[in-house]
């Protein structure tokens, strides 16, 4: 599943994030690569600035604040994020990010967690593409957005052809680690909430609310 939701950041944090950005040391991106090293193409934050830890410190509670994140993702754990930079010319072609993660501790890769710090008129070109079983997807979102998508995808960022793209990207291990289940529990979620905004608590709330709760019980990995 691949979901998007706007506005993660407000326009103050945006705006504070993207103020400080100017002012980091961008370096290569094929240091932090692995074996994705040969197709990738553009610049990073350097990762062990204190830059760095301050952005993280704006990023990582709006991840946790953003009630839609926390229905599509259930995360338990939410990694630092990375800071990269495309001018025109880069990319990052094909690849699927690592499956485990970490230095003192390591964490399974359930989801990829892109957000977007330009807006999306500013640069031209600079797409995420994500595979899936029906085809491919471009996401190209504004400014404080992001897209949450499986960890399994292959994916790509299209070559910036002008302007530049910022972003911010970080995984999740996820509380639900089958994609399916997480689905479900969503969708769950969801109607759950809309429900309850139509007609208050209801009975069929409490029983959605009942088997939400019972197989969030059942499937969570704590």
């Amino acid at each position: 599943m691949i979901f998007c939701i706007g506005n993660v950041l407000t326009p103050e944090e945006l705006n504070w994030v993207n103020s400080h950005l100017q002012n980091g040391e961008f370096v290569d991106g094929k240091l932090t690569a692995g074996v994705g090293a040969s197709v990738k193409n553009n610049l990073q934050l350097k990762t062990d600035s204190l830059l760095v830890q301050e952005l993280n410190k704006v990023i990582i509670p709006a991840l946790w604040r953003a009630q839609p994140f926390q229905m599509a993702a259930r995360p338990k754990i939410i990694r630092d994020a990375i800071f990269s930079k495309y001018e025109p010319g880069m990319k990052y072609g094909t690849h699927i990010d690592r499956a485990m993660m970490g230095e003192s501790y390591m964490m399974r890769t359930d989801l990829s967690v892109t957000i977007f710090l330009s807006p999306a008129s500013s640069y031209s070109g600079g797409e995420l593409v994500i595979e899936n079983p029906h085809g491919e997807q471009a996401v190209k979102l504004d400014a404080g957005a992001l897209v949450v998508y499986p960890s399994t995808s292959l994916h790509r960022v299209e070559m910036v052809t002008q302007g530049v793209r910022l972003a911010a990207v970080t995984w999740v291990q996820s509380l639900i680690r089958d994609a399916h289940q997480r689905e479900i529990l969503l969708d769950l979620n969801t109607a759950m909430q809309s429900i309850f905004e139509k007609h208050g608590k209801t009975p069929e709330f409490d029983l959605i609310c009942k088997t939400f709760t019972n197989l969030l019980r059942l499937w969570a990995e704590v």
